[in-house]
């Protein structure tokens, strides 16, 4: 099982960004074998970027998201009390970003790795970083 980031997400479902075909055909290849996680803090941001214009999913929200975190493909996260709690076990120099912090969480709390490209998270160690294998 691997935890999406936002971005990663949506870079594979919109083809947008600077996945490798290689890394996009382990994201096909997981969804599959339905070992994609993703934080319902990912839809949340997601609505957020959709609603002010800067991602394109080029159907509606609600139709998007609903095909996009089909159950056949993925696992969603929760935010919970749990998660709310294992962000207390962020260091005090992690970055602020609300979004950021519940999915770096989601991966602490479900002991697995995060495919990101965002080098805070990288260079912080707090999680395993999926590589794309």
């Amino acid at each position: 099982m691997v935890l999406l980031d936002t971005h990663i997400w949506l870079w594979w479902l919109i083809d947008d960004g600077p996945l490798k075909p290689d890394y996009r055909e382990h994201l096909h290849h997981l969804a599959a074998n339905k070992k994609i996680a993703l934080s319902m803090a990912s839809v949340w941001e997601t609505e957020i970027l959709d609603r002010k214009g800067r991602i394109d999913l080029k159907i509606d929200f609600k139709k998007w998201v609903h095909i996009a975190t089909h159950p056949n493909y993925c696992t969603l996260l929760p935010i919970d009390t749990s998660l709310i709690l294992a962000q207390r076990r962020l260091p005090d120099n992690f970055h602020s970003d609300p979004a950021d912090r519940m999915i770096t969480a989601s991966s602490l709390l479900a002991k697995i790795p995060l495919a990101t490209m965002d080098k805070r998270i990288i260079n912080s160690g707090i999680v395993n970083i999926w590589n794309g294998n």
